[in-house]
């Protein structure tokens, strides 16, 4: 997690009180819809009551080693923070005891920001990025701890208090969040998180019907896809799956899901779109990891990294057109473009390899194979990447230039197409483990606004995503987001 900027108490009890004003909030602002008549300033400062009082507020009885609970003290009614006392033999709070410290509690807080809330910055120890002195002493050792990190998920969103519904944008980045159960959506024009959908656990890949009104989503939780409803993130249908999903993609028409399967022996799943069930299965004899439609939307390419394999089929037969045996499992892949549409390349990233293979379509073979940079470097071994050390790649929507991740760097690099002169890197988030070195943010996807100005990583071990200008190279915003945010895409407005 990124290091926050200290500031002083009075100062960010100055600021709070600016933001949240003199009047107490209600427990949950409700999104009005349709949602571009959403009051968004009143959503902007919405902190959420039922995920303070489940993930928040018992940590405020909670014994931590060495330390009085934070109640001892703050129940006193001199104290800016105010906890309501405990009924007599009760463990817990009454519901509206538990509405009133709420009213304490948000008054100490700047919703969308933990740097400058002071109930997350005062007892959070000084070497980690909190204040000078707490007089109940540091609580929180490191911005790693569970129990600061939900204070800090709370006040960010209010994540559990972000619009329900979708503001209208020209393009919003969705990332799943692979360990969670939410899917964080951001608005490429803010770089503000915009929309939460919930209750899907283990999301995977994310996709979208061509009107931009359904989300599509492998759950591996379940082994169905779900589709989602855009503009409210209400989970519409569930599609039971022929074994547990891994990514997917759509055809150019919209008119079929295919799903990469995972559990052996492999296949892909094609979903009817306009009945939204299961229409057929293409066996592929390979665990699936990841699946494309190739841009002239004629094949679905899938990749294994058990079986070491590239597999095309011909969506016009749905039958397999040929495959493509590799020396190393297959990661992400991406691809470019001949002048008339047709695909020219595939771009492999391989387990093992700090680098991509070059596959030539029409050829069906590899030509070459490139390795990154090594510098920079130092990155990978304390994560425990190594197998993976770059992971992450696609080629802009302009079709002049190839990205791609590495862990090893903790950086992503800058290629020119068609001829793969290497251009620049971009440095990624760090993530600062108390009492050690810094270690990376693990990147993990990419995607792109549709003009080709902006790219998008996922930052899995950061809990974070980066926006990067595409000419300077430069982070213009890192947006916290979910738990180990993976797989990642763009919606494109009609």
């Amino acid at each position: 997690m990124r290091r926050l900027h200290r500031i002083p108490l009075n100062i960010a009890l100055a600021l709070a009180a600016a933001v949240l004003g003199s009047a107490a909030l209600p427990a949950r602002a409700e999104p009005q819809r349709p949602c571009p008549q959403t009051n968004s300033a009143q959503a902007s400062v919405s902190l959420d009551f039922a995920f303070y009082k489940s993930n928040v507020e018992p940590i405020f009885l909670k014994v931590r080693p060495g330390h009085a609970r934070c109640y001892a003290c703050h129940s006193e009614a001199n104290r800016i923070f105010h906890l309501e006392k405990l009924p007599p033999g009760a463990i817990v709070w009454t519901e509206e005891q538990s509405r009133k410290n709420f009213q304490s509690a948000i008054h100490l807080v700047v919703p969308g920001n933990p740097g400058l809330s002071p109930l997350a910055l005062h007892p959070l120890a000084p070497e980690a990025g909190g204040d000078a002195f707490h007089s109940g002493g540091r609580q929180f050792a490191s911005q790693n701890d569970p129990d600061w990190r939900a204070i800090a998920e709370w006040v960010r969103g209010a994540q559990e208090g972000a619009p329900s519904c979708m503001p209208q944008s020209a393009a919003s980045i969705y990332v799943t969040n692979s360990a969670a159960d939410t899917i964080d959506v951001i608005d490429s024009a803010t770089n503000k998180i915009v929309q939460v959908i919930r209750g899907i656990e283990l999301p995977h890949g994310v996709n979208f019907s061509p009107d931009g009104a359904r989300v599509y989503v492998s759950n591996e939780s379940e082994s169905v896809l779900d589709v989602v409803d855009a503009q409210s993130g209400e989970i519409l249908h569930k599609i039971p799956l022929s074994g547990r999903p891994n990514n997917i993609s759509i055809t150019k028409d919209g008119r079929r899901v295919v799903v990469g399967i995972r559990t052996l022996p492999g296949a892909l799943d094609l979903i009817d779109t306009s009945t939204l069930t299961l229409a057929k299965t293409i066996p592929v004899n390979a665990s699936v990891h990841n699946v494309y439609v190739t841009p002239d939307g004629k094949y679905a390419v899938s990749g294994s990294i058990e079986s070491q394999s590239v597999t095309i089929v011909d969506l016009q037969t749905d039958q397999i057109a040929w495959r493509l045996q590799l020396d190393r499992g297959v990661r992400p892949m991406a691809f470019d473009r001949n002048s008339d549409g047709s695909t020219r390349r595939i771009f492999v990233q391989l387990s093992g390899f700090n680098g991509f293979a070059v596959v030539d379509f029409a050829k069906r073979a590899e030509v070459a194979r490139i390795k990154l940079p090594d510098q920079p470097g130092g990155f990978g071994t304390a994560e425990a990447r190594t197998g993976t050390p770059s992971h992450g790649i696609g080629v802009a929507p302009d079709g002049k230039s190839l990205w791609v991740n590495s862990t090893l760097a903790n950086a992503v690099f800058k290629y020119s197409l068609p001829n793969l002169t290497l251009l620049g890197y971009c440095a990624l988030p760090l993530v600062h483990p108390l009492g050690s070195a810094p270690t990376g943010g693990v990147p993990e996807w990419i995607t792109f606004t549709p003009d080709s100005k902006f790219v998008y990583i996922s930052n899995s071990g950061a809990r974070s995503v980066s926006a990067i200008d595409v000419r300077t190279l430069k982070a213009v915003a890192e947006i916290p987001v979910g738990e180990v945010p993976k797989r990642i895409n763009t919606l494109v407005l009609p």
